[in-house]
């Protein structure tokens, strides 16, 4: 909760309460983005959909969030982060070659979020420069779909399905998670034939698989993944972890550990970046991260966390005047 709603405010409205929704109608009126995520039928019976909202102020900036979009057969189907990562094709490339396995992220629901964000920020554009409002539609199985794209593309062109590859990489090696010999384990990722020949000579110590013609080049080293990876478990398992992690830092390779999110929060780059600060919180002080953008001459944005209703005199007061200042001026509804 913390999460998704610090530096917000919040306001409380029943809609199916006539005076509730006057208030609600009053305050789109005084809006420059309105945003909801009702299902496609619910929206447009409640009058709330982004094309009816704009309609009527044509200087709003609307913004539908749904499932599936609308038409089509699944219009008005419920959606959820797991089932549009299902059925989007997301689910079908992670995992392991024996079994799928969602993202551990809710990463339909964030996908969708960043779309709004970016047309939303486009439209605000737009009306500065023309004066006109915009009426956004985003459907998550879209959003999920474009990032999942090169894959799709991929398996249309040639009529097969990308196999899951788990940790590895499906056209890249070596490019995985490998054990060390105090049991832990490193990610490794090799991007080029440069790259390569660097881990090969100064991390595995070993110059002569740098010409070896099983791994001359990229497609070389996939087609021949197992024999490569057994070589590198013979090397990881002979050589103490601290010293295969220093030549992985010499030698310019790319590697990370696997952290769980505890050891993330206890991250020494983001502690030394001081990435942290204290927010409040009906139940008291929180600590949490900053926002990760970070804009020359802004300031940081208030990030304190509203309890349900906490604002409604003060920003309904001041939603009011706005909605007042656009009829005054003739930018209100039509």
């Amino acid at each position: 909760f913390v999460w998704a709603n610090r530096g917000k405010q919040s306001i409380e409205l029943d809609l199916k309460d006539d005076d509730d929704r006057a208030t609600l109608d009053r305050l789109i009126a005084g809006a420059d983005v309105f945003i909801q995520n009702l299902s496609h039928a619910a929206a447009h019976r409640a009058g709330l959909a982004a094309t009816q909202l704009v309609e009527r102020h044509p200087h709003l900036v609307a913004c539908d969030v749904t499932g599936y979009g609308s038409g089509g057969p699944r219009t008005d189907d419920k959606a959820y982060d797991l089932a549009i990562q299902a059925e989007s094709g997301a689910m079908a490339l992670t995992g392991s070659a024996e079994a799928v396995s969602k993202v551990g992220l809710s990463v339909a629901d964030i996908s969708a979020a960043m779309y709004a964000l970016s047309s939303i920020l486009a439209a605000l554009y737009r009306r500065h420069v023309t004066g006109e409002g915009a009426a956004i539609e985003l459907s998550m199985l879209e959003c999920l779909a474009e990032w999942t794209a090169p894959h799709i593309y991929a398996a249309a062109a040639t009529g097969s399905v990308p196999e899951r590859a788990g940790h590895r990489h499906a056209v890249i090696a070596p490019y995985g998670l490998y054990e060390l010999a105090d049991g832990s384990s490193v990610l490794v990722a090799v991007q080029s034939n440069p790259e390569y020949a660097s881990f090969a000579t100064t991390v595995l110590g070993a110059p002569h698989l740098v010409d070896d013609d099983r791994f001359v080049d990229n497609a070389d080293r996939v087609a021949n993944v197992d024999d490569l990876e057994t070589e590198i478990r013979r090397a990881f398992a002979a050589t103490p972890a601290d010293e295969i992690v220093r030549r992985l830092d010499t030698g310019r390779v790319a590697w990370a550990r696997v952290r769980d999110p505890l050891e993330v929060w206890h991250h020494e780059q983001l502690d030394a970046r001081d990435r942290t600060h204290v927010v409040l919180t009906p139940t008291g002080p929180a600590t949490v991260f900053r926002p990760p953008f970070n804009i020359s001459g802004l300031p940081e944005p208030r990030t304190e966390l509203p309890a349900l209703g906490e604002h409604d005199p003060a920003l309904l007061d001041q939603l009011f005047r706005r909605a007042d200042e656009r009829e005054r001026s003739g930018d209100g509804s039509a």
